[in-house]
């Protein structure tokens, strides 16, 4: 079966910052990949990259059997393929509910099924349905940023530092809820510095080092790797 997201032979630079070098990696349907390593190493480039944000001088992104080089940032939404931003940016002069019609505005049809899917993954958002979001709390706002990318239908979600900046407590509760789509039957890409958490929920990982995927192996196994132990569970 042909990979859902397959990325081949990425060169992307920041004028002559070479960020991210030669990098190849691909997802499986149904999957949690993720992207593992210090902050620097290139990881936010290549998911900015594979939404079109950024452009790589060489190689290719496939998605769904399409390559899309040449499809500008908006299109690869409607396409099936939805970004959670580092830092969250949701609207925070909109309430709660009208930043989650915001992210339906790439398809037809009725928004309010999606809505109330939403709501029960995240029953603190239909609390706080008419909040203006720029006052909800850190961990509120990553799930709006969350739930508004779910309204899109996303086939692949993919979630660049979900956990940052966030108490231990709702780090749990963010990755208890990645658990919870994935076994819904979401493909999720996930990029993460908190690589514990994210070896504990993934199928599979990339280690990133300055820009180049260094090991790569099954969530399992980069866990219990000497190697990663040392580098980045503190072991």
């Amino acid at each position: 079966m042909e990979p859902i997201l397959k990325v081949e032979n990425l060169n992307v630079y920041y004028g002559s910052i070479h960020a991210v070098k030669g990098i190849s990696f691909e997802v499986n349907q149904g999957e949690i990949v993720t992207l593992i390593g210090a902050n620097g190493a290139g990881k936010s480039t290549t998911l900015n990259t594979i939404t079109g944000l950024l452009h790589s001088r060489t190689g290719s992104v496939t998605f769904l059997g399409e390559t899309l080089g040449k499809v500008p940032p908006h299109k690869v939404v409607s396409k099936g393929l939805a970004l959670v931003p580092e830092g969250r940016r949701v609207f925070l002069q909109m309430t709660v509910e009208e930043n989650l019609e915001m992210g339906a505005f790439t398809r037809s049809g009725t928004a309010a099924e999606d809505m109330e899917q939403v709501y029960t993954l995240f029953p603190r958002l239909k609390e706080r349905r008419r909040q203006i979001a720029g006052t909800l709390s850190g961990g509120e706002q990553q799930m709006l940023a969350m739930g508004r990318a779910l309204m899109s239908r996303p086939k692949l979600l993919m979630l660049d530092e979900p956990s940052m900046g966030l108490a231990p407590i709702l780090v749990e509760q963010i990755f208890d809820i990645i658990r919870d789509l994935h076994q819904a039957g979401t493909t999720i890409l996930l990029v993460e510095q908190n690589a514990q958490a994210a070896l504990s929920v993934a199928d599979r990982g990339y280690v990133l080092e300055t820009g180049r995927i260094v090991t790569s192996g099954t969530g399992k196994e980069l866990l219990t790797s000497p190697a990663i132990k040392k580098a980045y569970l503190g072991g």
